[in-house]
């Protein structure tokens, strides 16, 4: 028996039983820099070694000390994130994304969610990150105009998907192109026969639905025709459903909506008063949620690519943590139109 260990209490026991970064080197048969290296998940390990020592990490249960490793580099490597509670579909697959491209950056997530975009929620929410340490702050999906003074973000590097109102210089959004998206919507109706389009908004006080609406009426304008009727929902297939019901049949032949719940309420609400999809009229929705290819007229649809958002988001963030200038502070990534059923060429009047 170890005589060292006789008497010894259980937390020094516990102690004594703890791998070290040199245990796992040794087991590994690597450097200790080699074994940092991994942990710290950076780029420069060979493959082969790099899965060598994180078998040997398994195999001795190590666990890197992330508040030991800060103090000693003054870095945490973590993001924090303010983003609206909410179960929306694009909010949710934008968060789901951000957390695997930080992940992937080597960086840790910390969520914090803001009922609304007011400026003392915002305030509260970035100290709350700042408290935890996070190295930068990305918002993301929150409604409303946002505004920040710079003594609440005291430089620290800041990453939107809406415009913001702040003085701070760390600061850049990384967004969709969202007024883009709603005028190729536009643009193929118009090139498939369609002259009178109308718009199903979402709740405009949201940045992005503010620019889809935009998108919609400046291609409408831009290819001389009158801005077929706007209609407003809340996101939801209900809000699409009633908004529907209150159209002219004989206002529009085509309606573009601004995200894709909507468009399967309108659908439905259509489908009730005798319409066929996409013969009486076509309908494009945004998003391109998973279900959209499998409803019984499967749906056109702007596809938003969240992954390479969060992606950019990210990788932006990573920048101003690091010191160096964005070379651009406003960047807009491409959507593409997913041309399926729901629309159809149109060759003569409405009944």
């Amino acid at each position: 028996m170890n005589d060292s260990a006789v008497g010894a209490s259980p937390k020094e026991a516990s102690k004594q039983a703890l791998p070290r970064l040199a245990d796992v080197a040794a087991h590994a048969g690597v450097s200790a820099k080699t074994v940092s290296r991994v942990v710290n998940n950076e780029a420069n390990v060979r493959p082969q070694v790099r899965a060598q020592v994180l078998r040997s990490v398994a195999a001795l249960g190590y666990r890197p000390n992330a508040a030991a490793r800060a103090l000693v580099t003054q870095r945490t490597h973590q993001i924090g994130l303010i983003a609206t509670a909410s179960s929306l579909y694009g909010p949710t697959a934008g968060l789901f994304s951000l957390e695997q491209a930080a992940w992937k950056a080597g960086y840790g997530l910390t969520l914090t969610t803001v009922r609304e975009a007011s400026e003392a929620q915002l305030e509260e929410a970035i100290h709350y990150l700042m408290v935890r340490g996070v190295e930068g702050v990305i918002v993301s999906g929150v409604a409303g105009a946002l505004h920040l003074e710079a003594s609440a973000l005291t430089d620290m590097p800041l990453v939107t998907t809406s415009p913001i109102t702040t003085e701070s210089a760390k600061y850049v959004l990384v967004d969709s192109d969202q007024m883009a998206g709603t005028r190729t919507a536009v643009r193929h109706l118009y090139n498939s026969g369609h002259r009178r389009i109308a718009h199903l908004a979402g709740p405009l006080s949201w940045d992005s639905a503010a620019q889809r609406r935009d998108g919609w009426l400046q291609e409408v304008e831009d290819l001389g025709l009158d801005p077929g009727p706007l209609l407003e929902g809340d996101w939801s297939p209900k809000s699409g459903y009633e908004a529907a019901l209150t159209l002219d049949r004989a206002a529009a032949t085509a309606i573009v909506v601004a995200n894709d719940h909507m468009a399967m309420g309108a659908i439905r609400a259509f489908t009730e008063q005798g319409m066929r999809i996409p013969n009486d009229i076509s309908v494009i929705g945004f998003d391109d949620v998973p279900e959209a290819a499998y409803q019984m007229v499967p749906l056109t649809t702007v596809r938003q690519n969240f992954s390479s958002v969060a992606e950019r988001s990210v990788r932006e963030l990573i920048h101003l943590i690091e010191g160096r200038e964005a070379e651009n502070t406003s960047i807009h990534l491409p959507t593409e139109l997913i041309v399926r059923a729901s629309t159809a060429p149109y060759f003569g009047s409405l009944a």
